[in-house]
C-alpha cells in the first residue's frame, strides 16, 4: 500500500514549475516519488478515442523521452494518456499521472494495473482534489493546467474538435510553455484539433527525435543499443541516421561511402533489430 501525502504551496517539496503558473494549487495530494515533479518533464496528451496510429505515437514519444531521462506527464485517461504512461514505465522511464478526482480513486478503474505500475517504477500520482473527491466532469479541465504547468512543453498527439487536450494546450500557451503536435490524417476527426494547432503556430513533430532536438539535447549514439550487437558497418549507418533523424539511402551512401546494396541490407538488419523504421519507402528514422 502507498501512503497518501500532501504538499502545500511554499513548502520545499512543492513542484518547482508549478510555482510559476497563474493559478497554482494550494495543496497537492500525492502518492509516490514527489521529487520527480521538479525534474524536466514533457506532457503527452490526446483523445481518449485514439487511433492505433495515435497510440503508437504516444508510446513512442514517451519511450524516446524516457531514454533521455525526461519525465512523462499525462492524465491517466483512456487512449493517448494511457499509452504515454506505458511508454515510460515499460522503458525504464518515470511518469506522473495527474488525476481529476481524489488520489485514492482509480479512474478509469480499468487502469488499476497501470496505476500500480507507475508507483512501482518510482513514478508519481498526484491530484489537487482531496481524497474521496469523485471524478466529476468539471474537474478534468481544471486539472489540465497542472499537467501543462509541470511540463516544459506539451505534445498533443490526437485531438478532436472538443478534446480536453486542447484545453491543456491553451493552458500551456498561457503559461509560456511550448506546444508540439503530431500531424494527422485530415480525413480523421481525431486529428482535427492537432492539425489546427499546427495551423495556429504549434511545432509539428514528424519523428520521435524531433522532441529531443527541440529540447536542445544532444543525441546519444548509445541509445537503444543495450544488449544489441552491431557490426562496424551497421553501427556506422545507425549512428549517421541517429544524428540525421531522417534521411535517405542516397545521403547515407554519400556520407559513408558505401554502395546502395550494402546500405539497403544494413537498413533491413537494423529494422529487424528494432532500431529504426522506414517511412514512405525512403526515409529512415531512428527509433
Amino acid at each position: 500500500m502507498y501512503t497518501v501525502k500532501q504538499v502545500k504551496s511554499g513548502e520545499k517539496e512543492y513542484p518547482e514549475f508549478l510555482k510559476h503558473i497563474s493559478d497554482p494549487p494550494k495543496i497537492l495530494y500525492y502518492m509516490g516519488n514527489i521529487s520527480i515533479a521538479s525534474m524536466p518533464s514533457i506532457a503527452v496528451v490526446g483523445t481518449r478515442k485514439a487511433t492505433s496510429y495515435g497510440k503508437w505515437a504516444s508510446y513512442g514519444f514517451a519511450k524516446k523521452l524516457s531514454q533521455y531521462g525526461i519525465i512523462v506527464v499525462s492524465g491517466m485517461a483512456y487512449g493517448i494518456d494511457s499509452f504515454a504512461h506505458k511508454g515510460a514505465v515499460e522503458n525504464k522511464g518515470k511518469t506522473i499521472a495527474i488525476l481529476g478526482c481524489g488520489i485514492d480513486i482509480c479512474y478509469p478503474v480499468q487502469n488499476k494495473g497501470l496505476r500500480e505500475r507507475i508507483l512501482k517504477e518510482s513514478g508519481l500520482i498526484m491530484s489537487e482534489y482531496e481524497p474521496g473527491a469523485p471524478p466529476l466532469p468539471f474537474r478534468f479541465p481544471l486539472r489540465n493546467r497542472i499537467i501543462s504547468g509541470l511540463s516544459l512543453g506539451t505534445i498533443v498527439i490526437e485531438a478532436g474538435i472538443s478534446s480536453g487536450s486542447l484545453i491543456t494546450a491553451e493552458y500551456a500557451a498561457e503559461q509560456g510553455r511550448n506546444i508540439y503536435t503530431l500531424p494527422g490524417n485530415i480525413n480523421n476527426m481525431c486529428s482535427f484539433g492537432a492539425n489546427k494547432l499546427i495551423k495556429d503556430g504549434a511545432i509539428p513533430l514528424i519523428a520521435f527525435d524531433d522532441i529531443i532536438d527541440e529540447l536542445g539535447i544532444a543525441r546519444s549514439a548509445d541509445i537503444n543499443l543495450s544488449g544489441i550487437k552491431l557490426g562496424n558497418g551497421e553501427r556506422e549507418v545507425y549512428e549517421y541516421i541517429l544524428q540525421a533523424g531522417e534521411t535517405t539511402t542516397d545521403l547515407i551512401c554519400r556520407s559513408t561511402g558505401k554502395l546502395p546494396s550494402e546500405v539497403n541490407a544494413m537498413i533491413t538488419i537494423l529494422e529487424m533489430k528494432g532500431l529504426l523504421h522506414t517511412a514512405l519507402g525512403k526515409v529512415f528514422i531512428a527509433n
